[in-house]
């Protein structure tokens, strides 16, 4: 492994039965990033997780983590690692500090460094407040909050996190890209799942797009929205049968995406398209949106919905 990576993954295959989950994936995580793995259900995301960390062994292919083998040697890399799995794993009869205090000693943290480090992280995931509250008691957010302080514990070299936010409200996630911004600032390596793109998008130095368990895209998400959409998207509501007469040929449209009745234009300049669009309606200002195109356009086009030519 060459210094600049944490993760190399080097033809991973894994099956379960019939279904191949993860189909010979090369991917290289850099150190000191925070790397996106993004993808459908079932695209072998949380798999890929699991041959990183140790828990699967791949079928094929080998996987290492800071340059040791995990098949031959998973115990050197687990205890480099933190791991904050989609489901918490909490003691729920007791409060955050004894669930720290424990998980410290599980990962061999010793007096006075465990009493120094669960100081550090009640107050770096705000968890003061409730520190003396049982775990179960906690609402969603503070037991999230909680998960990620056990997976700090041990000040992992490289920290997973599997679908960190899903479910939880926008303050919440919101105070968790903090969270998860200060650690990338100092050095942390980080690599993580998640469903929402625009937290792929304002948190992943780098992004790795999965779709049946096959690595279809890669890179900074602007430089992927760049390489596969044009820069800006205008939506509106239309019927297939008025597409043709709406979208000028001579608008500039490079590309379209259409699902039911939603129609977005990909063009490098949305001034025409909309102008077009309005002229072509005899005057009907029907209610349009122009925005920046996102990487969930990307993500869009490149795990399932059709992207036709421009006109």
């Amino acid at each position: 492994m060459g210094p600049t990576n944490v993760v190399e993954l080097r033809g991973v295959t894994k099956r379960f039965g019939s279904r191949v989950a993860v189909d010979a994936l090369d991917l290289d995580v850099p150190a000191g990033r925070c790397f996106g793995l993004l993808g459908p259900n079932g695209a072998g995301k949380t798999t890929t997780l699991r041959m990183i960390y140790g828990a699967t062994t791949p079928d094929r292919g080998t996987a290492h983590v800071f340059g040791i083998d995990v098949a031959r040697d998973p115990r050197a890399v687990k205890a480099r690692l933190g791991v904050t799995l989609q489901e918490n794993v909490l003691i729920e009869s007791l409060s955050p500090v004894a669930n720290l205090r424990i998980f410290g000693r599980y990962h061999l943290v010793r007096e006075p460094r465990l009493s120094v480090r669960v100081d550090e992280l009640l107050d770096f995931l705000e968890l003061r407040s409730h520190a003396d509250v049982p775990a179960g008691d906690l609402s969603g957010g503070f037991k999230r909050r909680l998960s990620i302080a056990m997976s700090l514990m041990g000040d992992p070299e490289l920290l997973v996190l599997d679908e960190p936010t899903t479910g939880l409200d926008p303050a919440v996630r919101l105070a968790l890209w903090l969270r998860i911004r200060d650690l990338r600032s100092h050095g942390k390596s980080i690599l993580l799942t998640t469903h929402y793109m625009d937290e792929a998008e304002r948190l992943c130095d780098v992004v790795a797009i999965l779709s049946q368990g096959r690595l279809v895209a890669e890179g900074p998400p602007r430089a992927l929205i760049a390489a596969h959409l044009a820069r800006d998207a205008v939506e509106l509501d239309c019927d297939p049968a008025e597409e043709a007469r709406l979208v000028s040929p001579s608008s500039g449209v490079k590309t379209r995406l259409r699902s039911g009745r939603r129609l977005v234009l990909f063009s490098d300049d949305a001034a025409p398209v909309i102008s077009a669009i309005h002229e072509s309606d005899g005057g009907d200002h029907r209610p349009l949106v122009s925005r920046p195109a996102n990487l969930e356009d990307v993500f869009l086009l490149l795990t399932g919905t059709a992207l036709e030519g421009g006109a």
